[in-house]
C-alpha cells in the first residue's frame, strides 16, 4: 500500500517547530518534526510522496550540508528552505542546487502551505517518473543485442527493408525482430515505441 505523502520538518527552533508542525497539520497535512538534522537524516530512506522544510541554519549541519545529503539519498524529495534572516547568497546557492522555495522567518501561514502544496506535487510527479523510468528501463532489458539494434533503427524511422540493409540480414528476419520488440516493449505501435525510449534514463555525460 503505498504511504500518504507526508512532510518532514527540521528546525532546532521547539517553538518554530511546534508552530509549523500546528500549521501544517491543521491543513491537513502529514507531518513529521525534527529536532536536529541528525535525527532526520536517520530516518531517510522514505519510500513515498514527502517534501522536507527546513532550517538553514542549524548548528552541526548546516540546511545545504542537509540538502546535499537529502539529493544523494531522495533525490525526489523537494525542500523548502526557512531562514531566519535574509540572505541572498544561500538562497541563490539553496535554488541553485535544487530547493523548490526559500521562506524568510517569520513566515506567511499562506506562503508555507502554498509551498509544501507545490512541493508535494513535484514529488509525487518525480516519483512517478522514476517509477515509469524503471518500468520501461526493464522492459528494454529483455530485448536481445539484435532486437535492440532493430529497436533503435525503427525508432529512427526506418522502413523494414532499409533495416535489413543496415544490419545485412534479410526483411522477413526483420519483421520477425520487430514484431519481438513490439511484443516485449508492450507497446502495439513505433509512436508508442519512440516515446517510451524518449522516457528512459538519460545516460550520463562522458
Amino acid at each position: 500500500m503505498e504511504p500518504e505523502p507526508r512532510v518532514f520538518v527540521v528546525d532546532d527552533d521547539p517553538s518554530v517547530l511546534r508552530a509549523v508542525e500546528r500549521l501544517l497539520r491543521s491543513n491537513g497535512f502529514l507531518v513529521e518534526t525534527f529536532a536536529s538534522p541528525a535525527s532526520f537524516l536517520d530516518r531517510l530512506p522514505h519510500d513515498g510522496v514527502a517534501c522536507l522544510v527546513l532550517d538553514m541554519r542549524m548548528p552541526g549541519l548546516s540546511g545545504l550540508d542537509v540538502q546535499k545529503a537529502v539529493a544523494a539519498r531522495a533525490p525526489e524529495m523537494p525542500t523548502v528552505f526557512l531562514s531566519g534572516a535574509s540572505d541572498v547568497h544561500t538562497a541563490t546557492t539553496a535554488m541553485r542546487k535544487g530547493a523548490l522555495d526559500f521562506l524568510e522567518k517569520p513566515i506567511d501561514a499562506s506562503q508555507l502551505v502554498e509551498a509544501v502544496s507545490r512541493a508535494l506535487a513535484t514529488a509525487a510527479e518525480s516519483l512517478r517518473r522514476r517509477r515509469e523510468e524503471a518500468e520501461y528501463s526493464r522492459r528494454v532489458a529483455r530485448l536481445t543485442n539484435r532486437e535492440r539494434q532493430v529497436c533503435d533503427l525503427v525508432a529512427r524511422g526506418l522502413l523494414n527493408k532499409q533495416i535489413a540493409y543496415e544490419l545485412g540480414t534479410s526483411e522477413k528476419t526483420v519483421k520477425v525482430h520487430r514484431a519481438r520488440v513490439l511484443h516485449k516493449l508492450e507497446v502495439d505501435s513505433v509512436a508508442a515505441l519512440v516515446w517510451m525510449l524518449s522516457r528512459l534514463p538519460k545516460p550520463p555525460p562522458a
